[in-house]
């Protein structure tokens, strides 16, 4: 009986570590016109890859709908951009990425992630 537990354990340790760090399911978008929005729910932004074009200003617009602590803040630690989400009011970011490349954005714990690819 008490290997039927710790494999039970061993399993649930094991799926919870696939959840939260490795498994996260991708949608993609591309900044149409000036603006998107990133809904911020459920440990995901959605989309979480976004396409932009170097030296054109673009507004992100997150709206955040999940209530966990996590889901306060956003960070683009390439660009040196931050910003403390509003719960379910929409907060909008402007800037200019200047340079190709992908950058990744989190929250404060890395646990919500996207990726800005600009081209």
């Amino acid at each position: 009986m008490g290997i039927l537990i710790n494999l039970i354990g061993v399993l649930l340790i094991a799926f919870i570590i696939w959840w939260f760090w490795l498994y996260k399911k991708q949608s993609e978008a591309t900044v149409e016109g000036s603006s998107l929005d990133i809904i911020v729910d459920s440990g995901v932004y959605k989309p979480s890859v976004i396409h932009a074009k170097a030296g054109e200003e673009i507004t992100l617009r997150f709206i955040r709908k999940d209530s966990n602590p996590c889901s306060e803040k956003v960070l683009f630690n390439d660009l040196d951009i931050s910003a403390d989400l509003p719960f379910e009011t929409p907060y909008e970011m402007t800037f200019t990425p200047d340079k190709k490349g992908e950058f990744e954005f989190t929250c404060q714990m890395a646990m919500y992630r996207g990726k800005l690819i600009v081209e």
